[in-house]
C-alpha cells in the first residue's frame, strides 16, 4: 500500500484535493459480484456511531491504525469483493490505495450512536446519494432499526425510503439493514426472532418508488429459510458481533450460504477482531463457504 498509513495525517493536512483526485482515478468494478459469484463486502462503518466493542475490547475499533492494518489485510485477500464503511475510513483506504477494483458502499446514517436517548432517530450525517456517485461509489447503506414505542422510528423510515429513490435515481444499490428494536433496561436490543425479522424485512422492502436496486442486510437466524421466503430481493448476510465460538458462528453462516437467495456477506468485527487476532485466515474461511 501507498502512501503508509503514517502518512496519512501529513497528507489530510497538506494535500486535502488528494482524496477526490484518488476517487476520481480509482478503477472501479465492472459489476457488484466477485470470483465467488456474491458479494463478500468487509464492513468498517461503527467508529461513526460510536460502536467500538469487539468481543471483549470495549474500544477495539478505537485504534485507527491498527483498525486500517486489519482493514488492508481483510481487503488483499481472494475472494473479498470489497468493503462497506464510513467518508473517513473510505478516504483513508483511499489514499492507502486498497480500493483499487473493490466494490465500495458508503454508510449514509450514523446519528444514531449507540447508547444514547436518540439512538432510534437514525439522522443522515454521512454519505447521500449525490456524494455516492460523485465519489464513484457502488452503493449506499442505510441502517433502519423500528422501535413500536419511540417515535423517532417515523422520520427515519421517511428518510431511508427518500434516500432509497435517491440512489436508485444515480442507478447505485441501496443496501437496507432493518430491525424491529425495544430498549430493555434503556439500551436498544435488536429483535432476532423470526417473526421480527419477517417484519422488518417486508417494511424495508417497500421503501422508496422503486426497489430495482434495493438489496437487504439481515441478520442470520436458525430459521432463515422463513427469513429468504419474505421477500424476493437480494439478501446479503450480517456477519454480527465476535462470536466466542466461531466454529459455531460459521456454521450458521454456511447454512444460510447454501440458499441461492442469499447474493453475499457482510462481515465486520467477526473477521477483523476474531477470537485468535488472525484476520487473514478468518476471511479465508468465509470465502471458501461462498
Amino acid at each position: 500500500m501507498s502512501p503508509d498509513v503514517r502518512d496519512l495525517v501529513r497528507i489530510r493536512a497538506e494535500q486535502p484535493g488528494s482524496i477526490a483526485e484518488r476517487a476520481a482515478a480509482r478503477r472501479v468494478p465492472a459489476g457488484l459480484t466477485g470470483s465467488t459469484g456474491r458479494l463478500f463486502l468487509v464492513a468498517a462503518d461503527h467508529t461513526a456511531r460510536g460502536a467500538l466493542r469487539a468481543g471483549d475490547d470495549p474500544t477495539a475499533m478505537g485504534n485507527r491504525f491498527r483498525l486500517l492494518e486489519r482493514l488492508a489485510t481483510a481487503l488483499s485477500r481472494p475472494g473479498v469483493d470489497g468493503v462497506l464503511a464510513t467518508p473517513d475510513i473510505i478516504e483513508d483506504l483511499l489514499l492507502l490505495g486498497a480500493l483499487e477494483d473493490k466494490v465500495v458502499v458508503g454508510s449514509m446514517n450514523r446519528g444514531g450512536l449507540a447508547g444514547t436517548s436518540f439512538e432510534i432517530d437514525d439522522r443522515f450525517t454521512a454519505y447521500d446519494a449525490d456524494a455516492l456517485a460523485r465519489m464513484g461509489l457502488q452503493g449506499g447503506k442505510m441502517l433502519l432499526r423500528i422501535d413500536p414505542d419511540d417515535p423517532a422510528t417515523a422520520p427515519t423510515l421517511a428518510a431511508c425510503a427518500a434516500a432509497v429513490g435517491d440512489l436508485a435515481a444515480h442507478g447505485l444499490m441501496a443496501m437496507v439493514e432493518p430491525f424491529i428494536s425495544h430498549r430493555v433496561d434503556g439500551r436498544v436490543r435488536n429483535d432476532l426472532a423470526a417473526d421480527a425479522v419477517v417484519r422488518s424485512a417486508t417494511v424495508a422492502a417497500g421503501l422508496g418508488w422503486t426497489s430495482a436496486h434495493t438489496w437487504l442486510k439481515l441478520p442470520v437466524i436458525d430459521d432463515m429459510d422463513a427469513v429468504l421466503a419474505a421477500t424476493t430481493l437480494p439478501v446479503v448476510l450480517l456477519g454480527g458481533e465476535v462470536a466466542a465460538d466461531q466454529d459455531a458462528q460459521f456454521a450458521l453462516w454456511q447454512k444460510a450460504l447454501d440458499n441461492p437467495q442469499v447474493r453475499g456477506m457482510v462481515v465486520g468485527r467477526s473477521l477483523l477482531y476474531p477470537p485468535d487476532g488472525d484476520v487473514a485466515s478468518a476471511v479465508d474461511a468465509v470465502v471458501e463457504m461462498m
